[in-house]
């Protein structure tokens, strides 16, 4: 078996290079880590259920017009996606108070925000993901300001269609975290999508009546449960059969590998639209 470049491996996954040119296959790890690593476990099936929801959920978003990275799915473990420059902010809505805002402000957790509220944090694990303004972005040139509206434009777009679905299968999608990359044209064009994943461990989703967390929040505090709690957010999507694809704390490989690939065609076959807008002119000093 020839062996593949690794382009980047980060806490959850492994890029590396794609078999096409402008192409990267992702690679989901069963890795569970939290507070920037400072707490690590290998918990068993994590990789192949976030791959699959998240593949899902990339393929719905395309549905209302978000451009996304992601292709299709090669295996349990991996997915064909589009090469992007990402962009070094994590966007983060919340619709509920939940973990480092709670800490911050003092706000009791679950309380339900008057409105979606965007944070930005800059993606630096050795600065601990510091959080950052919209003035920071632009004066240390991470995005423009163009860039940045159309990045709050589609974040709020794909919070509105989540909550949605979510709470179609009984979870109250509490916050999340978005990843965006940059795709140059033939032409010098320049067009924005959304990348990384969507996944348990980067939402937090509460069951509506009993308020069980369904997320990574599981691991950072200790509560257990945590692939068990993301078979059931992939079963109640549908995306894997009654009781799961886990048999005595392993994966059962047969179970996984029938379960299908699911193919992004809208994002094939979608013409992207362009976010470049002339430069902001200075106002004229005549009198």
């Amino acid at each position: 078996m020839t062996k593949r470049k690794v382009i980047h491996e980060g806490k959850a996954k492994i890029i590396y290079e794609g078999p096409e040119p402008g192409t990267l296959i992702q690679y989901f790890k069963d890795d569970a880590t939290a507070f920037n690593a400072e707490k690590k476990a290998i918990i068993a099936g994590k990789g192949v259920l976030n791959n699959r929801i998240s593949a899902h959920l990339m393929t719905r978003l395309e549905t209302i017009g978000i451009p996304t990275h992601f292709l299709k799915s090669l295996n349990m473990r991996e997915q064909l996606v589009r090469g992007v420059d990402i962009i070094p902010v994590e966007v983060v809505v919340r619709n509920v108070a939940a973990g480092s805002i709670c800490k911050r402000l003092g706000i009791k957790e679950g309380t339900i925000l008057p409105q979606p509220l965007v944070e930005y944090y800059y993606k630096d694990d050795k600065l601990g993901d510091p959080m950052i303004s919209e003035h920071h972005i632009v004066t240390f040139g991470w995005a423009d300001i163009y860039e940045l509206e159309e990045i709050v434009s589609m974040s709020y777009r794909i919070n509105d269609y989540l909550n949605g679905m979510f709470a179609g299968i009984g979870l109250r999608l509490v916050d999340f975290k978005l990843e965006f990359g940059r795709l140059w044209g033939e032409y010098g064009e320049l067009y924005l999508l959304l990348a990384d994943e969507i996944s348990p461990d980067n939402c937090r989703l509460w069951d509506v009546e009993t308020g069980e967390k369904m997320d990574k929040d599981r691991f950072r505090q200790d509560l257990g449960g945590l692939v068990e709690a993301y078979q059931q957010v992939a079963e109640r999507l549908g995306l894997i059969p009654k009781g799961g694809i886990m048999e005595g704390g392993s994966i059962n490989e047969q179970v996984a590998a029938g379960l299908g690939e699911i193919e992004n065609e809208l994002a094939r076959e979608r013409r992207l639209r362009s976010i470049n807008k002339p430069k902001p002119q200075k106002p004229s000093s005549k009198g």
